[in-house]
């Protein structure tokens, strides 16, 4: 029986990345392995829209330009007052990274499952990111998508990985064929006390979001009295709603159907960048699901406050799994799972202004 994958091995695995072409059954493994407990910046962009700064100060000289997935070591947090507005500095080897497109992450290694249920174990990435792999009789083992931290994943098997040893299937809920592997430690099995529906008590038709584009601001309410409010990012707003425009719709909407993962953008990386493709979107609730509208939890930016989306509610992943659970239509235990997507029906009412 193969071994459990060991924590140097993931590291080498799912961290670093793996070098050499990929495309054989048994790609060769070189990089060095190394593992930090601290805080970790992951550049989102490649756009030359994170560069590292001699001072916290966009009109600073530029030390160098980072790239796409570089992971940086963070020492410590600024806030730095420019005219009336605060903005957020990270204090790294070399200068300052603005935060906009840094992803704030951790290395943290979980106790591989050895059993998937039926349908499926919904799972959390814990790591910078970790390296997925496709597998076919004609081509092998081949490089697919970087799943990322602090998305949503459905483990539906185990299997032998490109090493030999024990890797997690991943299936896309775009599509039953769409299935790709990655070491085990870098998914945390999310547990069902973590996916109970919230405030059960209050009449669904007591709960309400109001969501506001000029503020760029949600704002939850229980009986008219608010409950949350939390910065969001909406749609960048051409003249056009989606799918044709970025502009976030107006008006009065209802929270339609909700999925724990979604995939989004486009699918294949040899056409398009993997900065285009967003796998694993945690926590999304649709309010116009025809066109795709949504809350939904975001790891390709944090710079909430600010429009970024193709007109979606980004937010927070902790606020949109908040708003996940608390939202109607609710579930009843079991949580439904991989072989029954999402839970759906006209539930908690909407107002975006």
């Amino acid at each position: 029986m193969a071994q459990d994958i060991s924590r140097r091995d993931f590291l080498k695995l799912s961290l670093l990345g793996f070098l050499g072409a990929g495309f054989s059954p048994r790609p060769p493994f070189r990089d060095r392995a190394f593992s930090n407990p601290g805080l970790i910046g992951r550049i989102t962009t490649d756009e030359k829209r994170a560069p590292i700064y001699r001072r916290p100060s966009l009109e600073s000289e530029v030390v160098r330009e980072t790239s796409f997935d570089e992971l940086i070591h963070i020492y410590k947090e600024l806030q730095v007052e420019t005219g009336d507005q605060i903005s957020l500095w990270y204090r790294v080897w070399g200068g300052y990274l603005h935060s906009p497109y840094v992803q704030k992450t951790y290395y943290k290694l979980n106790t591989p499952l050895n059993r998937i249920p039926d349908c499926g174990q919904l799972a959390e990435v814990t790591v910078p990111y970790t390296q997925a792999y496709t597998y076919t009789p004609y081509e092998g083992w081949k490089k697919s998508y970087h799943l990322y931290y602090a998305s949503n994943h459905w483990i539906t098997g185990i299997q032998g990985g490109p090493d030999g040893l024990p890797w997690y299937q991943i299936t896309s809920e775009l599509s039953e064929t769409l299935i790709y592997y990655v070491p085990r430690e870098g998914l945390r099995p999310i547990t069902n006390a973590e996916l109970a529906p919230h405030s059960l008590h209050v009449p669904a038709h007591e709960k309400r979001i109001e969501i506001s584009l000029a503020e760029q601001t949600l704002t939850a309410f229980e009986y008219d009295e608010l409950i949350l409010h939390a910065p969001i990012s909406s749609g960048l707003g051409s003249k056009q709603e989606p799918p044709e425009g970025t502009r976030t719709p107006t008006g009065n909407f209802n929270v339609t159907s909700k999925l724990p993962s979604k995939h989004m953008g486009y699918v294949d990386l040899d056409t398009y960048p993997q900065g285009d493709i967003y796998t694993g979107v945690p926590w999304v609730t649709f309010f116009i699901y025809e066109t795709g509208v949504a809350i939904h939890g975001t790891y390709w930016h944090n710079n909430f406050g600010h429009r970024m989306s193709h007109g979606c509610i980004n937010m927070r992943n902790q606020d949109a799994k908040w708003i996940y659970h608390w939202t109607t239509p609710v579930y009843d235990p079991p949580y439904r799972d991989h072989c029954d997507w999402a839970v759906e029906g006209r539930g908690t009412k909407i107002v975006v202004r």
